[in-house]
């Protein structure tokens, strides 16, 4: 009877705390700019109309990476770039970021990460610009643990500092987050706005309203381990027009991919992605105005990733 006993208490516990795992546990929501990642990548990642462009990443034997990024307008010829070197001293939660751009900008980052306490990340950017002697600086803070995400980041000013604030908040897959700038030179809020959204390994929706003048909303499917779609819908108050676009992504094999895009401007938009060989990676695309096909006017892109 004993055996019994105690047998039928470990298991009505066990059963307990089960439940509470599968209903209360959660990973840590994302940022508040991450809220509907997954339906942005499908329709952002994969193109590059108008542009021929090249990516390159290095990492050196002492630790320290390098990535730099050019690239060259078709429509104007202007070319742009960008050199950022990282270093992580990873025993201290320190990473230093230099940027440097064809614009004569340089930036310098000091990022502290879980040694204040857990969870909780400082960023110290500044950036200079030579020709005009312009200074900036700005301070972000981040804290996430599980069913909370919140930032508060400050945009140093001699005229007064302007105040971002976000925070998320999720549970049992549900987020609900808010994000707010407060302009403290002129005393008032200058955006806020609200998003809610649901979340699983293979679906994900999020609605928004920024301003509350400003409605959209996303929805992302997996269907299966090739096929990836994408829904996302906006609308203005005092605009009769609802903007609306479906994307997708295809795994063709384990190195080339297909992604297609289309909006209610009748905008067409493919790209192809071929990894050649390990660091090594080419995209294709191409923009197509559906309506003015004969037209001319459309987007040819080409990028050209490196990484060693």
């Amino acid at each position: 009877y004993s055996k019994v006993t105690t047998f039928s208490r470990y298991a009505a516990v066990s059963r307990v705390t089960g439940f509470f795992k599968r209903s209360g546990k959660m990973a840590v929501p994302p940022a508040y700019v991450d809220l509907g990642k997954s339906a942005k990548d499908i329709f952002n990642k994969g193109y590059g109309f108008g542009l021929v462009k090249l990516d390159v990443k290095t990492k050196s034997s002492s630790g320290v990476e390098f990535k730099t990024s050019g690239s060259s307008n078709i429509d104007n010829s202007k070319v742009t770039g960008t050199l950022e070197t990282k270093y992580k001293w990873a025993e201290y939660g320190l990473t230093f970021t230099e940027k440097w751009s064809t614009e004569n900008t340089l930036g310098t980052e000091v990022c502290v990460e879980d040694q204040i306490t857990k969870g909780l990340k400082l960023n110290f950017e500044t950036t200079f610009s030579p020709n005009t002697g312009k200074k900036s600086g700005k301070i972000k803070t981040a804290y996430k643990r599980e069913y909370v995400n919140a930032g508060l980041d400050v945009d140093l000013d001699f005229a007064g500092p302007t105040i971002h604030g976000a925070a998320v908040a999720g549970y049992d897959g549900w987020l609900a987050g808010y994000q707010m700038t407060i302009d403290s030179a002129k005393s008032k809020m200058t955006h806020s706005n609200f998003s809610i959204g649901y979340k699983t390994g293979d679906f994900q929706l999020h609605t928004n309203v920024n301003n509350g003048s400003e409605f959209g909303g996303s929805i992302y499917q997996k269907v299966n381990d090739k096929l990836e779609t994408a829904v996302n819908l906006a609308w203005t108050a005092g605009s009769n027009g609802t903007r609306f676009g479906i994307a997708a992504k295809y795994q063709l094999d384990s190195s080339a991919s297909l992604s297609a895009k289309v909006n209610n401007a009748s905008l067409v938009g493919i790209g192809y992605t071929q990894t050649l060989r390990p660091g090594m990676k080419v995209t294709l695309s191409a923009l197509v105005d559906g309506k003015n096909i004969n037209a001319g006017g459309h987007k040819l892109g080409l990028g050209l990733e490196l990484e060693a």
